[in-house]
């Protein structure tokens, strides 16, 4: 029995030998060679990486040389209306931009011209040979050109014309060879002002347009699959302090035009509920330089700035409210907002149907039951999402148009090419080309 015992004791002694070797041995390969479960996922990662690579590489983009009048004519004229300059000048390049709220079409113009070594992380690559390019930009500045006459009278056949602009423009366009390729589908052009490019829309409708929203574009027009929303210019400074509340005295905060046409008429609606609301300022005002000095200081000063909807449902206003970590309400039902595949509008944007906000003291009575610490959390990510909607930021706006722009690459190739093949269709039919805005609009509230 003691020699059966000793005998197991042995065995169960080499047993655990072996046991331990082999896990030495097993831990000391291992820490020299990659685990079966860590190759393939190395060699993924260089294949992906390789891949993306090939299949992502910057779009290339030809910005067309424009004659003068599209460009810095455009500036020119609107210097020579308001008694900036006498007379047209040798040097128009030297000619400032001047301020409004549509002023991606300068920012996007600048940022081609500009060095390639200060566009480091675009998605976009400026090319001189049109034969190369991807996509052709055209520079035109459709929106700074519907404002030259504003509010100005234009003796007839004398001054400057917004349409003659426009037929020019289009008459241009169409005499080029690398317009008429692809009926202009590879083509990305400024419209951001609403009425912009109006007279020639039918024209240009299949290249891709930068607009503001949708309010002025018919379905066959615009649509969130061939074209890109862009932020409004803010008009304010950006607010460059802390986030908190101590400072914010105000509730909510409104200036701007109380008459507006379409959509925009619930400002009036929302003037005659608010204006006697305690910690409440709701003013009108236009565009000026003492309004816009005013505007700041009440939007740095406010917790929630109201941001209702404009002859179009939207305005440069909710833009002026996230630069200035003021909260946004929003009352415009069939808003459309830029950037919002990587933007959530609703981690700092209150939304609020526009009948709900038009029930006597519910607004402010919504708004009053928001807690300190929610505010706060609204602010913390206006501050992280601002620099999308700033266009002088270097990681600001103009880069995202770019790369939502290039987004847009392969439904060109692919609608171009099928255009080509495709017999004449059924006009009575719906086209699957276009995707509709904004049209049933699910509101949230708080």
């Amino acid at each position: 029995m003691a020699r059966k015992s000793s005998l197991l004791k042995r065995a169960a002694f080499a047993v655990v030998s072996v046991i331990a070797i082999y896990v030495i041995l097993n831990a000391s390969v291992s820490r020299s060679l990659p685990s079966s479960s860590d190759l393939p996922r190395q060699l993924m990662r260089e294949e992906f990486d390789e891949g993306r690579a090939q299949i992502q590489p910057m779009v290339r983009v030809y910005m067309y040389d424009l004659p003068r009048r599209f460009t810095y004519g455009v500036i020119e004229q609107h210097a020579i209306v308001r008694g900036g300059i006498k007379k047209p000048v040798d040097d128009v390049t030297k000619l400032k931009y001047p301020g409004h709220q549509h002023m991606h079409e300068w920012y996007l113009f600048s940022d081609l011209n500009g060095p390639d070594v200060d566009r480091s992380g675009s998605p976009i690559v400026r090319v001189s040979d049109p034969a190369e390019a991807d996509l052709f930009y055209v520079p035109v500045f459709s929106s700074l050109s519907l404002i030259v006459n504003a509010g100005r009278p234009v003796e007839s056949g004398s001054g400057y014309s917004d349409e003659k602009m426009q037929d020019g423009l289009i008459d241009w366009l169409e005499h080029q060879e690398w317009w008429r390729r692809n009926a202009g589908r590879d083509h990305v052009i400024p419209a951001g002002d609403p009425n912009a490019l109006y007279r020639i829309l039918d024209r240009v409708k299949n290249a891709v347009l930068l607009v503001a929203d949708f309010g002025r574009l018919r379905p066959d027009q615009g649509s969130f699959v061939k074209d890109v929303v862009i932020p409004y210019s803010h008009r304010v400074n950006l607010f460059n302090g802390e986030i908190g509340v101590e400072s914010r005295n105000t509730l909510l905060f409104f200036m701007g035009n109380r008459y507006r046409k379409d959509g925009g008429k619930v400002r009036d609606l929302l003037f005659q509920v608010l204006e006697k609301e305690e910690d409440v300022t709701i003013k009108h005002g236009t565009q000026s330089r003492e309004n816009r000095r005013a505007a700041t200081k009440g939007m740095h000063t406010s917790k929630f700035c109201l941001n209702p909807a404009g002859d179009t449902p939207s305005a440069c206003r909710l833009f002026d409210s996230i630069v200035s970590l003021c909260v946004p309400v929003i009352v415009s039902d069939s808003i459309e907002l830029p950037f919002e595949d990587v933007i959530d509008y609703r981690k700092f944007s209150i939304f609020v149907e526009a009948n709900a906000a038009l029930k006597p003291g519910s607004l402010v009575k919504m708004l009053r039951k928001i807690k300190t610490e929610k505010i706060l959390e609204y602010q913390r990510e206006m501050k992280s999402v601002r620099r999308y909607f700033d266009y002088e930021n270097p990681n600001g706006a103009v880069k995202e148009i770019w790369r939502q722009v290039s987004q847009k690459l392969p439904l060109i190739k692919l609608m171009s090419n099928r255009d080509k093949r495709l017999v004449t269709r059924n006009a009575t039919e719906p086209n699957c080309s276009c995707l509709c805005t904004n049209q049933t609009g699910l509101v949230t509230s708080i």
